[in-house]
């Protein structure tokens, strides 16, 4: 099963929160990002999803828990995300 993890949150400033999320790409892919999709509500710039494949829960989990992350959410103008850890199941094409 191929793990997931989905976090919605919204940012005081999508181009300075976007500027923090690029330059935090290689601790992501040390940490265990795979992959990512980003998302935002078509009325907003500033409510985002942040989709992306791990390694695994446990590498996701340890990585958004940290200490260090915590900071660079405050530091990008992160309000308090929404965190969903997930398996897959099924996909498919239709």
């Amino acid at each position: 099963m191929e793990p997931y993890v989905l976090i919605i949150h919204e940012v005081d400033n999508y181009e300075a929160w976007k500027l923090v999320f690029d330059q935090a790409a290689d601790i992501r892919k040390a940490a265990g990002e795979i992959s990512y999709q980003l998302l935002r509500e078509h009325t907003s710039d500033c409510n985002l999803v942040h989709f992306s494949r791990w390694t695994s829960i446990a590498a996701a989990r340890a990585f958004f828990e940290s200490a260090e992350l915590v900071q660079i959410r405050r530091a990008a103008g992160v309000h308090p995300p929404t965190f969903v850890y997930l398996e897959s199941v099924e996909s498919g094409t239709l």
